[in-house]
């Protein structure tokens, strides 16, 4: 089945670049309409036409830049501090009352922007820097710290260095997350070449070993080698390699995941299960399966066979060449079982897990583990001397039917 590469680009800030952006254009819309509304009491209203006039023409070519982190350039912030604080300290000239009687500046609010760009931008750190700045412009305005100065000042320092530390704390936990999912995918991926070596090459190189050791001569060499070398393979699928996440050069756009997925576009509709299972039916194996057609998914179809072909591996292989083994399909509404039943010696109590601990992931994973990536569930129950017994459960909802 063809493969693409798909990268995921995680940021948790964006939406605050997008409020950030509306936030400026209604701040900029309070500034003209206080200054609307209370023209009057300045002396000297041309400046304050100026600087709104500048300020708004500012704030709309600007949009761009405060779209998202990319954009949002250093150069830009400091030009866009620099704008709020010369607005700050034009107010007294505006307004000759403005230092004696506590009222708006110039800006306004719309000064908290330009902090709170700092803020998403660059963390707490360059919040904290652009929002002293403020305090010193306003203190300088109001050209005596007064108490509701002081509360103003101090209201815009906490409430930037708060939201630039929770954009710290969350670039963090997003590049865990980042690394936690290609974690997740690299294990599913390799668990699945697992499974694909399993039903291949180490069933073949533990044949060969056995084959081998039982002739003798030259055939005992070749079984011993091929025994090391079945182990070197399992040691390198237990052990796999996982690529570290990526970041991007600029921290805030956030954390970046490749995800390898299946294509499965060339995939026809619903196959029937029983035709997949039809050739594994013989002299030896005996199929039991419904009248009508037992519809999946082509990929579940085609795990859930894989895993009937795994336990029927391992009866030829524990259950001995004279073993007798059944095939159970078992059409549901809400789910599909397959059962596969023996008639060998039985597992004894306690060898999966020793099987598990040599690096013998048969059953782990060429059986419960593709039942689990199908969101199904695989159960094995054996009796010393009785046989065993595998059923393999396939959820409807997971299995993707065609009904």
């Amino acid at each position: 089945m063809a493969k693409r590469e798909r990268v995921v680009r995680m940021s948790v800030e964006q939406p605050l670049w997008r409020a950030l952006t509306g936030y400026r254009v209604l701040t900029m819309v309070y500034a003209v309409l206080l200054f609307a509304f209370g023209r009057d009491r300045y002396e000297r209203p041309w400046i304050a036409v100026a600087f709104l006039a500048v300020m708004c023409v500012w704030t709309l070519a600007t949009l761009p830049k405060v779209a998202n982190a990319a954009s949002c350039t250093k150069r830009f912030l400091g030009a866009d501090l620099t704008v709020a604080l010369v607005g700050i300290l034009l107010t007294p000239l505006a307004d000759a009352h403005a230092q004696s009687i506590e009222g708006p500046t110039l800006p306004s609010i719309w000064t908290a922007g330009a902090v709170l760009a700092y803020a998403i931008k660059g963390g707490w750190r360059w919040a904290g820097a652009a929002s002293s700045l403020v305090a010193v412009a306003n203190i300088v305005e109001r050209g005596h710290p007064s108490r509701d100065t002081l509360h103003n000042v101090l209201l815009v320092w906490v409430a930037s260095i708060a939201i630039g530390y929770v954009v710290e704390v969350a670039r963090a936990s997003e590049r865990t997350l980042a690394r936690a999912l290609e974690i997740e995918a690299a294990t599913r991926e390799r668990e699945r070449l697992a499974r694909d070596i399993h039903d291949s090459v180490l069933q073949v190189l533990a044949m060969v070993q056995r084959r081998g050791t039982a002739l003798g001569g030259e055939a005992a060499d070749l079984g011993r080698m091929a025994g090391e070398q079945e182990v070197a393979l399992r040691t390198l699928v237990a052990g796999g390699l996982i690529r570290p996440s990526l970041v991007s050069e600029d921290e805030s756009e956030g954390a970046v995941v490749r995800v390898v997925e299946e294509d499965e576009e060339h995939d026809e509709g619903p196959v029937d299960l029983r035709l997949l299972l039809a050739p594994r039916a013989g002299a030896k194996v005996t199929l039991s399966e419904p009248g009508a057609p037992v519809l999946l998914a082509p990929p579940a179809a085609r795990e859930l066979v894989a895993a009937v072909g795994a336990a029927l591996d391992n009866v030829r292989v524990h259950a001995g060449s004279g073993a007798q083994a059944w095939i159970l399909v078992e059409d549901w509404p809400d789910e599909v079982i397959v059962t596969v039943r023996d008639d060998g010696p039985g597992i004894p109590e306690g060898r999966l897990a020793q099987a598990e601990g040599e690096g013998r992931m048969g059953v782990a994973l060429s059986i419960r583990g593709r039942l689990r990536d199908l969101g199904g569930t695989a159960e094995l129950i054996s009796v010393p001397g009785q046989g065993t017994e595998v059923e393999l459960k396939v959820p409807r909802g997971k299995a993707g039917h065609g009904r």
